[in-house]
């Protein structure tokens, strides 16, 4: 079963799936204070806005991150 862990900012959360990571450092160079490696928990959301989030992974080549809206409560 492909592992899968999430990681929220209340609006959106982000999807990763390490089994499909190719390491390309995209994310990293993008939004440094959100996503690293050397910290656990590696991804902190809360560091970037929604849209920053949004932009940053659909960037990501190997479909490793993804992302769904929350819904509202």
């Amino acid at each position: 079963m492909e592992k899968k862990i999430e990681y929220t900012n209340g609006e959106l959360t982000i999807i990763w799936r390490p089994d499909l990571c190719q390491h390309s450092g995209i994310c990293v160079k993008m939004l440094p204070k959100v996503y690293n490696p050397k910290e656990k928990p590696w991804v902190k959301p809360e560091n970037a806005t929604t849209q920053q989030l949004i932009d940053q992974v659909t960037q990501c080549p190997s479909g490793a991150l993804s992302y769904r809206m929350n819904k509202e409560k």
